[in-house]
């Protein structure tokens, strides 16, 4: 029977961890132990931050509609109310594009709104 030497498989998989540490310090990026712990909590912190990215976007757009709407004599929450009541179903992420590169429509959905 034909000797088989091992090692090849965790060889790969240890390039394969090391590989994806590429650029962190110290022996995070050296030793397989402390990788594969980085890669986890990396994974971990990345799944939760795709989460907040969510909350991070609704409020930078709510701050330019905001912006927008104050020099129209109107406060983001009764803008807000107003365009439920009169069921104009723009969404936040719509309204605050069109709040930043086309102000003049912007005016007109407000006008609308009142």
């Amino acid at each position: 029977m034909a000797r088989v030497k091992r090692g090849t498989t965790a060889l790969k998989r240890r390039r394969n961890v090391l590989a994806q540490t590429k650029g962190y310090n110290f022996g995070r990026s050296t030793k397989e132990r402390q990788a594969r712990e980085a890669i986890f909590h990396a994974g971990t912190y990345a799944f939760a931050h795709r989460r907040d990215k969510k909350n991070d976007f609704r409020k930078l757009w709510n701050v330019r509609i905001n912006a927008a709407i104050r020099p129209l004599e109107l406060s983001y929450s009764k803008f807000i109310h107003l365009l439920k009541v009169k069921e104009i179903g723009l969404d936040r992420k719509v309204l605050s594009a069109i709040a930043q590169t086309r102000p003049e429509a912007f005016k007109r959905i407000v006008e609308k709104a009142r």
